[in-house]
């Protein structure tokens, strides 16, 4: 699957006309559209750059993006906010409130 920032897809309008381009070069590609964070992800047989070749031509400006870590692997270092492992059972057995930050860091 390919992802693309499209900053200037700011509408219904805008991901419709996408979609129809993508389709254009791949008609059998799937396409996700999430506007409000301007994201379009491509499942298909089109490369990339033919995918942005097309969105271009539409009139929009794609930036090809790497994909996303999974979500086990943002969990996986502890309570997920990036601080590192915690103890075993922390979180259940009472754990300090979270800091001013928003992280349950110390």
């Amino acid at each position: 699957m390919l992802t693309f920032q499209v900053n200037d897809m700011t509408c219904g309008h805008c991901a419709s006309t996408i979609a129809k381009a993508v389709a254009a070069v791949d008609k059998s590609a799937r396409v996700e559209v999430d506007i409000p964070r301007k994201r379009v992800r491509v499942s298909g047989a089109a490369s990339a750059a033919d995918l942005t070749e097309a969105i271009q031509d539409a009139g929009y400006t794609p930036q090809e993006v790497q994909a996303e870590p999974a979500a086990a692997a943002r969990t996986a270092s502890g309570c997920g906010c990036g601080c590192g492992p915690q103890k075993p059972g922390s979180v259940d057995a009472g754990q300090a409130p979270a800091s001013a930050a928003g992280s349950c860091c110390r």
